[in-house]
């Protein structure tokens, strides 16, 4: 992923989404492309139209925060878009490319986030940013038993929701489910660009899985830190789950995800439910290396 092509494409992308109307700006007569030209958008942000179009083709040399924050203000950007901004800009400027270490698929846990793990009473997982995940608790592991069972290996949410036919069965919403992941994945390679693991993933996935690919050309980001989940569970049928993700300040890149059912409801039942199913050892899904010990204390 190139930090100068990506950069050019996003702006390209976000402009052709605002309309003059939505701008505060008159539209006459009928328009060649869709959103704004380039000349608006270097208009509302209080720069030249040469600057501008420099930026749109991918060279942010010298661009300050204070020039990023007016293109954004003029792009509408949400918090997620002006983040990604400013992070593909600081990587197509960067002289010396910025690596940074990012988490392997087999990259130990620490003990004491397996305590924490075992002591969170709600399914609970641990991934890293490039949707591998790499432990979980036991009512966790139970939740995503068709994720831990796939062929797909290691167990990766992306590879999973892209390219196991069950993704479509265990997500019902699973096309919602599938952008939100790409949009997360797009965030991800924007803070990280040349983290070649990542790289390789979306490229196996833009290979194997049209929807992917197409998803992925639209340039959208989002934050995946708080949601709802509908799942279709193979033992105790369907789920609502509101989900939370932290990052572990300690830990180069990890995310832990827990899962809760609203009091009193449906989804409360068969979540104390798969809670049963999974106390039973031999009922749980096989263990795999990359979510070795996931279970210990």
């Amino acid at each position: 992923m190139e930090p100068a092509s990506e950069l050019s494409q996003f702006l390209t992308s976000r402009r052709a989404k605002v309309t003059p109307e939505q701008a505060g700006l008159p539209s006459y007569g009928q328009r060649r492309v869709p959103g704004l030209r380039r000349e608006e958008v270097a208009s509302l942000a209080g720069v030249s139209v040469e600057y501008y179009k420099r930026l749109e083709r991918g060279n942010a040399t010298g661009a300050s925060d204070q020039v990023l924050a007016a293109i954004a203000d003029a792009l509408r950007l949400d918090d997620a878009e002006r983040a990604h901004l400013f992070d593909l800009a600081r990587a197509a400027s960067a002289i010396t490319p910025q690596r940074r270490r990012t988490g392997s698929a087999s990259q130990p846990i620490r003990p004491a986030v397996h305590r924490i793990l075992e002591s969170i009473d709600a399914p609970a997982t641990v991934s890293n940013m490039r949707c591998d995940y790499l432990a979980a608790n036991v009512l966790g592991r139970a939740l995503y038993a068709p994720l831990f069972d796939s062929r797909e290996r290691p167990p990766n949410s992306a590879r999973f929701t892209f390219l196991d036919p069950a993704a479509q069965e265990f997500f019902i919403e699973w096309e919602k489910a599938a952008k939100d992941l790409v949009a997360a994945l797009r965030q991800m390679a924007g803070r990280n660009p040349y983290d070649r693991a990542l790289s390789d993933l979306v490229g196996e996935l833009s290979t194997r899985s049209d929807a992917f690919r197409v998803w992925w050309a639209a340039h959208n980001v989002r934050y995946h830190q708080t949601g709802t989940k509908r799942l279709h569970h193979p033992v105790v049928g369907e789920l609502e789950l509101s989900y939370e993700v932290m990052e572990l300040a300690a830990d180069t890149d990890l995310r832990l995800a827990v899962f809760t059912a609203e009091p009193g409801t449906r989804s409360e039942e068969a979540l104390n439910l798969l809670a049963s199913w999974a106390a039973t050892p031999d009922q749980l899904p096989g263990e795999h290396p990359a979510t070795d010990g996931a279970g210990r204390g």
